[in-house]
């Protein structure tokens, strides 16, 4: 029987005053996935580890069936490798923002969220041109804000983030609860790594002086925009993980990193390309780029349903509501999902439906947090008959499991 995994990024939530005291999968109208969740099992999920708020790269390593504690090396690579960056034999690669600073303190992780790609090609190509590094390097900008710097040749991984609201706890990023905005410097978190980490310390300097006097970010303030005038490293990696391979799997994602993970678990990559950012408001472009990606992923079903025995699906767009704090917009989200994907789910026969998150992205903290997801199992005999809820979720009969559980126990893959 085919089976659609469907993992709907920060999607989890608490209760919100803006939506009197519910969240936003209790507020949403969503009348098609409640169907599945009635017509199915529920329980709750801990991605990684009780006390861990993970990110995105070791929760969805951990979901799709791999053990976060064992073979993860760092979400730099992954993101890197799904990029399509020929990393080589000797490398470190690090996901990196464009940010705003102002003296010492960062005000803005990601540029007020509004960084064209335009704007992003040109700030990456004249870091490319104008840095010298003791290294070859290549830095890349991906999508938004984001980036990935690779640094080539032997380096150590055990760094400090530059970033300030992720800590670097083995070769995991963990959200910190309330991370201090002051900016640090790389540190080595071994004697070996003092040299990378001075590498790394003179990128963002010499990134920064650049940044700092470039025409996009003139014109940014010239405009009342934040400028893009630093960048932020985090999550180092020199290694790509080895990963048991996965029969008959197909993966629907957009973004490097679910990309990265996905071709390093042997699944056939069916890539939604999103379109360029040109709007400065953020959720113009996000409601289109949602509605791409849904549109891309029923075709993507349609067309290779007879072709793979299951489907990983990854919706990004649930997270971003939840990182600027407006849970009305998680809440719109939630039903726009509901309306054009769910009910083409339903016009299916004889499958097998999972739907989680990677972890909670609760709009009152502005953050990922440690707080377990919910998880829908349509098609596996029992029903609980309950609507798709944090709340109801606790109450299921899968009780709470563990994030590499879940495909292990539910379809033995």
């Amino acid at each position: 029987m085919k089976t659609v995994f469907v993992i709907m990024d920060g999607a989890a939530d608490l209760p919100s005053k803006e939506l009197n005291g519910k969240t936003p999968f209790e507020a949403a109208k969503k009348p098609n996935l409640d169907y599945f969740s009635m017509n199915s099992q529920l329980g709750l999920v801990q991605t990684v580890a009780k006390d861990i708020a993970p990110e995105s790269d070791v929760a969805v390593f951990a979901l799709l069936g791999y053990d976060p504690f064992g073979s993860f090396s760092g979400r730099g690579p992954l993101e890197a490798f799904g990029a399509g960056i020929n990393l080589g034999k000797n490398f470190l690669a690090l996901r990196t923002n464009f940010a705003t600073a102002k003296g010492n303190m960062i005000i803005e992780r990601r540029a007020g969220r509004n960084l064209t790609t335009d704007e992003a090609n040109k700030l990456a190509k004249e870091i490319n041109k104008k840095i010298k590094l003791k290294c070859r390097f290549l830095f890349k900008n991906t999508f938004e804000h984001r980036g990935i710097l690779v640094l080539y040749g032997k380096f150590s991984s055990n760094i400090s983030n530059i970033d300030p609201a992720y800590s670097k706890e083995g070769s995991f990023g963990v959200a910190k609860e309330n991370p201090d905005l002051t900016l640090p410097e790389c540190i080595p978190l071994e004697k070996k790594a003092s040299d990378t980490a001075d590498i790394v310390n003179d990128f963002v300097k010499q990134s920064r002086n650049i940044l700092a006097n470039h025409q996009v970010n003139r014109k940014r303030i010239g405009s009342g925009l934040l400028p893009a005038n630093i960048i932020l490293p985090r999550d180092a990696g020199n290694m790509l993980p080895k990963l048991k391979k996965k029969k008959k799997w197909a993966a629907i994602v957009g973004m490097p990193l679910e990309k990265g993970i996905a071709e390093l678990a042997g699944m056939k990559v069916l890539q939604v390309k999103l379109p360029k950012i040109k709007s400065r408001n953020i959720y113009e472009h996000l409601y289109k780029s949602l509605d791409a990606y849904l549109s891309r992923a029923l075709k993507y079903l349609r067309f290779n349903w007879n072709k793979y025995d299951n489907f990983y699906i990854h919706i990004k767009e649930t997270d971003i509501p939840g990182h600027d704090g407006l849970p009305l917009e998680k809440k719109k989200i939630m039903e726009m999902i509901d309306k054009r994907f769910f009910s083409e789910l339903r016009k299916l026969k004889e499958f097998r439906l999972i739907v989680t998150s990677d972890h909670s992205t609760p709009c009152e903290l502005k953050r990922h947090s440690s707080h377990p997801v919910p998880l829908l199992a349509y098609g596996f005999g029992k029903r609980d008959g309950l609507e798709f809820t944090e709340n109801n979720a606790s109450k299921g009969s899968l009780g709470m499991m563990k994030g590499k559980n879940v495909l292990k126990f539910l379809i033995k893959s």
